[in-house]
């Protein structure tokens, strides 16, 4: 389990094609890793299998990570956020995040708002139910409060996605990967997992 709160932003050295699936190796910053230990790249949930002592750690993606998520973007030489599973000790300044990606967004537009940014991205229609203004949301491992949600067709976008907007302060903007987006890169998004849990018990009930 993560919170949201980016605690590294990682290098990728390299990026191996096998078959289906991906290799990456990432420079984390992070001097002691553990053999297997779950770390959130970009927002996904993956596994360390294998490390140095320079904090260079390698991870194994799938097919089906890579079908699910926006990882298959990623190639040497761009930046990751990283996040290390929580401890019951942490304190959640974030939200719970799972790791587990619900779908890709895409970037639409930033603009200035002062010092901050005020960013909206395009999110695909079935997630709407999940998401509330002033709630969570995880944007490539970012935990965020959504300022704004849109209805899937409206304000410019097509039947099946909706449009989401976020205010981004100078720190979020300077310590993670979200000022090196361009118009139209795509994002990994995760939706408040007790928005999934209340949806299923009262389907279930």
């Amino acid at each position: 389990m993560f919170s949201g709160i980016i605690e590294h932003q990682g290098h990728v050295s390299a990026a191996r094609r096998l078959d289906r699936d991906l290799d990456i190796t990432v420079a984390t910053g992070i001097p002691d890793l553990s053999l297997g230990e779950s770390i959130a790249v970009n927002g996904v949930c993956l596994t360390v299998t294998s490390f140095d002592a320079a904090g260079n750690a390698t991870f194994f993606i799938s097919s089906e990570t890579l079908d699910r998520t926006a990882l298959g973007r990623i190639g040497a030489g761009h930046t990751v956020n990283l996040e290390r599973a929580v401890t019951p000790a942490t304190r959640l300044s974030g939200h719970i995040v799972q790791g587990h990606v619900d779908g890709t967004g895409h970037l639409l537009a930033v603009e200035p708002a002062g010092e901050a940014r005020h960013i909206t991205f395009s999110i695909p229609a079935r997630l709407r139910r999940y998401l509330v203004e002033k709630g969570s949301i995880t944007i490539d491992g970012i935990s965020l409060t959504l300022n704004a949600v849109g209805e899937p067709g409206a304000e410019g976008c097509t039947p099946d996605a909706f449009r989401i907007a976020l205010m981004i302060i100078p720190h979020t903007w300077e310590h993670t990967t979200l000022g090196a987006l361009k118009a139209g890169d795509a994002v990994n998004i995760e939706v408040d997992v007790i928005a999934k849990y209340v949806e299923s018990v009262c389907q279930y009930r």
